[in-house]
């Protein structure tokens, strides 16, 4: 393939995953590792470190504009990547000693099946502050965002902080376990467990995983496995498709967003069951 051909494709494919980092709150490393291997037939390694690098441009490029937007919760991000973080380091550990394929199946049933609490919220555009627990209260994780889709100023305040930083660790431990992203997994923990919108779930999800990934990026960077020709347009892209996805997803409402994450959601599930499987 013509180079020129092939950093414009690659740069296409970035801007997809952007969007969708931006929109959902994933580091794109799903979409991206398949497409790269699979259309590109760019070594797998080049792939995961170019992977790793569109996480951090999504993470910088969406980070930066949501928290201008007070959307993203610095706090409440900080505050969960201490269990995120102390999953990632229990998954390493545990890596030589579980088998790979029933994870990939145990956790791709888990989020089809968070597919449903889901499902019953799709109809709720604001989320009503309610009771914080006693935790959440003397960490003073809340806030208040402007929704620029209704038109007003939305407060809010985390619930079931302990189970939060428990489906974090899980995130954490996947991320660990199989090497692969658990933006999906941090989203659906501050949306269905802490009772979190949906907008600053994604927001502070963005955060996290670009702090995430800068940690593990300097390891790929000393084994030679991040390739310019592929790492470079990914990177271009995927930050073209953030800033596209974050001027989206303020205008969006909660309930469209909501009802665009069931098909990403039923994507990755069914990709890690197939991989389970060994298809």
């Amino acid at each position: 393939m013509n180079p020129l051909v092939f950093v414009a494709l690659v740069a296409g494919v970035g801007v997809g995953a952007g969007l969708a980092g931006a929109l959902f709150g994933l580091g794109g490393g799903l979409f991206l590792v398949p497409a790269l291997t699979l259309l590109f037939h760019v070594d797998i390694k080049f792939a995961i470190g170019a992977s790793i690098v569109s996480v951090i441009a999504t993470s910088s490029g969406a980070a930066a504009a949501y928290i201008r937007d007070r959307l993203t919760n610095v706090r409440i991000g900080m505050v969960l990547e201490i269990a995120t973080t102390t999953g990632a380091l229990s998954g390493a550990f545990l890596t030589g000693l579980l088998a790979p394929r029933w994870l990939f199946i145990v956790f791709g049933l888990l989020l089809l099946s968070s597919i449903v609490p889901m499902v019953l919220r799709r109809g709720i555009e604001l989320v009503e502050p309610g009771q914080p627990d006693a935790l959440a209260t003397r960490l003073g994780l809340g806030g208040t965002y402007f929704d620029a889709a209704s038109g007003h100023e939305v407060p809010y305040t985390a619930r079931r902080v302990t189970a939060g930083a428990a489906m974090m660790y899980v995130a954490g431990l996947v991320s660990g376990l199989l090497g692969i992203g658990s933006g999906i997994f941090k989203v659906l923990a501050m949306d269905v467990l802490m009772r979190l919108p949906l907008k600053v779930s994604t927001a502070t999800s963005n955060f996290m995983i670009g702090v995430t990934a800068a940690a593990s990026a300097g390891v790929y960077f000393s084994r030679g496995e991040v390739n310019p020709l592929v790492a470079a347009p990914v990177a271009l892209g995927v930050l073209t498709g953030s800033w596209i996805g974050t001027r989206l997803m303020v205008r969006l409402r909660t309930r469209t967003l909501r009802l665009l994450f069931f098909p990403v959601l039923a994507f990755i599930g069914i990709t890690m069951i197939a991989r389970g499987l060994g298809r």
